[in-house]
């Protein structure tokens, strides 16, 4: 796990880098690699890689990057793991090649030698990286399927920029800072902003699943290489039958193969470990591997004694499989203390990862460097209630939504009904601000996603951003037409496929990807730690994919549970989903620093939900109120 930073003057008649520049980017990361830095530049001077180090797999100097082939003639910096490393060594070693380290670093050289940009295929981890191609005069950008990595650029005509944070860029001095309204729109609808959007109208994300190449004559469009809703269309299509018991079976055997794979370090692996069934069971598996297990719980003052605090269950888990477990406990005061810290840290504006941000500072004060986390259970295993709301949202207003002007004069009926009973009865439904667009949203599987995960509707964001910026920003994301395109895996596969497995796409690629991988990332790396997640991994979702037409809805989350040799106890797996929350409306009441929700009227209305306020005070903190 690391920094990256590259910089290459690719047109024609472009002059050498700016190397201050690239050690700027570079050192704007250093949470990201306290154990090394360095930095490359090619015969020209027209290229450079610069590079921060945290030693996961062969700590030794042989380990470190930016990385030459033995003939200098490729060049890689690399963020990540690649779980086969050892596999696809031995393969390679099988071919004559020559290994001067023991790092998964040298195999993407090797591997990429032998097989171009092919090699995507071949590996099986959480990657981003920039490789330098000097006999075909190419740069490559490429990212892993699930978008675990993240990897950001900015073309300019002469000089593309890449780096792992949004920040390193514009650390870098040379970037504009206007703000992208579709980056601003997509963060108020979905609480992120949604890629390849940024805050920024001149840099984006490579997509997940893709890989880039510049060459003299420019920068290509991205190239898709591997798309989750393609794996559900083939999965929904191999016509395979399976009993229920031995769906089951596969899925036990698969998971604690991916466990094992994800246990791969030099270093100790630790465990986020909440009361639910992800983490819980992955406790279990990891002992499977005859492992010890050692666990951290974040716990929150304000919930002791009640329904939401994580820390009593999660003492049982510990205690069912002999985990070394440490709590650490936070409560107003120290969320106030640590906020600036948190907003630095967060790359991209979110209204979420202040919970992993805060039990990444937890591990890191065990001293530890990398974590499981069980993020990706409930998307693949349909744990969360979208997977029951958006199919029966759908079934109920499919055709009602297809009569013309109906849902949107539905809308402003309700949105004014809304105004007039808010005050009187702040908590009935139709007060509930998403309520007005059921017609127009609900008999879609993407107006449905819209509206059980959005945070604000389209119509809504002039409430917030004023009407000229959220015009410009829902004409720039096209939001309707963003969310289809994470169901354009196959033409039929929003018509032919189970309602679950679309229900997964989109919340795989959209909620999953935009929010909880990339506050992984950029909270676990404020304090350089490297968050694994076992359950978010390609080759684990092409053997469980299949499988999932054979169970009925809740078998998914029971198959987990029951994944370890020791199965989770039956009140555990058996207790109905929460989620694990932070008290941030509490301390949106209490903290006087956080009042800037107070200056909008919606905002203050008695039924607006809290994270619409958090939202808003996120952006104001970032922006200064945009």
């Amino acid at each position: 796990m690391c920094g990256i930073a590259s910089i290459f003057s690719y047109h024609r008649v472009a002059g050498p880098i700016d190397r201050d520049e690239l050690r700027q980017m570079r050192d704007a990361m250093v949470a990201r690699g306290p154990d090394g830095k360095g930095e490359w530049y090619s015969p020209n001077s027209r290229v450079g890689f610069a590079h921060r180090r945290l030693s996961i797999i062969d700590l030794s100097e042989q380990g470190a990057q930016p990385m030459e082939s033995e003939d200098g003639k490729l060049v890689v910096s690399f963020n990540g793991e690649i779980y086969n490393y050892k596999a696809l060594r031995t393969q390679l070693e099988a071919k004559s090649y020559r290994f001067q380290s023991n790092s998964d670093t040298e195999v993407l050289l090797h591997l990429y030698a032998e097989m171009g940009m092919e090699m995507l295929h071949e590996l099986r981890g959480m990657f981003a990286f920039v490789l330098w191609d000097a006999r075909q005069g190419k740069l490559f950008l490429a990212r892993d399927p699930y978008g675990i990595k993240p990897l950001y650029y900015a073309d300019d005509g002469w000089c593309i920029r890449a780096a792992s944070q949004v920040k390193a860029l514009l650390a870098g001095g040379k970037l504009s800072r206007e703000h992208e309204p579709a980056g601003l729109a997509g963060f108020y609808l979905f609480g992120t902003v949604p890629e390849p959007w940024t805050l920024y109208r001149g840099i984006q994300a490579l997509p997940a699943g893709h890989y880039l190449q510049v060459d003299d004559a420019g920068v290509s469009e991205p190239i898709g290489w591997c798309n989750v809703a393609s794996i559900f269309v083939e999965a929904s299509q191999t016509g395979l039958a399976f009993s229920k018991d031995d769906a089951v079976a596969e899925i036990h055997a698969a998971l604690q193969e991916s466990v094992k794979a994800h246990l791969v370090a030099d270093v100790p692996v630790g465990l986020f470990l909440s009361s639910g069934i992800d983490s819980g069971a992955l406790a279990g598996l990891v002992k499977d591997q005859n492992q010890p297990v050692e666990a951290v719980t974040l716990g929150f003052s304000e919930y002791v004694g009640t329904a939401d605090d994580e820390v009593p269950l999660a003492q049982e888990i510990a205690q069912h499989y002999g985990v070394r477990h440490h709590v650490h406990r936070v409560g107003q005061q120290e969320f106030a203390r640590h906020l600036p810290s948190i907003l630095a840290a967060m790359d991209q504006p979110s209204t979420d990862g202040i919970n992993t941000w805060l039990v990444s500072q937890a591990a890191a004060m065990q001293g530890w460097k990398v974590a499981l986390s069980g993020v990706g259970g409930d998307e693949l295993l349909g744990g969360y209630p979208s997977f029951h709301d958006i199919p029966h949202w759908v079934r109920r207003f499919a055709i009602p939504s297809m009569i013309p002007f109906l849902g949107t004069a539905f809308y402003k009926v309700a949105s004014r009904l809304s105004a007039i009973a808010s005050p009187h009865a702040p908590n009935s439904s139709l007060t509930n601000p998403k309520f007005a667009g059921m017609l127009k949203y609900g008999g879609t599987y993407a107006g449905a996603y819209l509206l059980r995960r959005g945070l604000f509707l389209p119509e809504e964001l002039p409430t917030v951003m004023g009407e000229e910026l959220a015009r410009e920003g829902l004409r720039r994301l096209q939001p309707m037409a963003y969310l289809n395109q994470q169901l354009a895996g196959a033409s039929q596969f929003a018509e032919r496929a189970p309602p679950a497995m679309k229900v997964s796409a989109l919340e795989s690629s959209i909620y999953m990807r935009n929010q909880l991988l990339r506050d992984s990332d950029w909270a676990g790396m404020a304090h350089s730690l490297e968050i694994r997640t076992p359950l978010v991994d390609i080759d684990l979702l092409k053997k469980v994919a299949p499988l999932l037409t054979a169970l009925r809805p809740g078998d998914g989350k029971h198959a987990l549970a029951s994944a370890p040799s020791q199965s989770l106890p039956e009140h555990i797996r058996n207790r109905p989903k929460t989620g694990f929350t932070v008290p941030v409306n509490q301390w949106l009441q209490q903290d006087k620093n956080l009042d800037a929700w107070k200056q909008i009227p919606a905002l203050r209305q008695p039924s607006c939900p809290w994270a619409r306020r958090w939202a808003y005070t996120v952006m104001a903190m970032n922006t200064g109120g945009l």
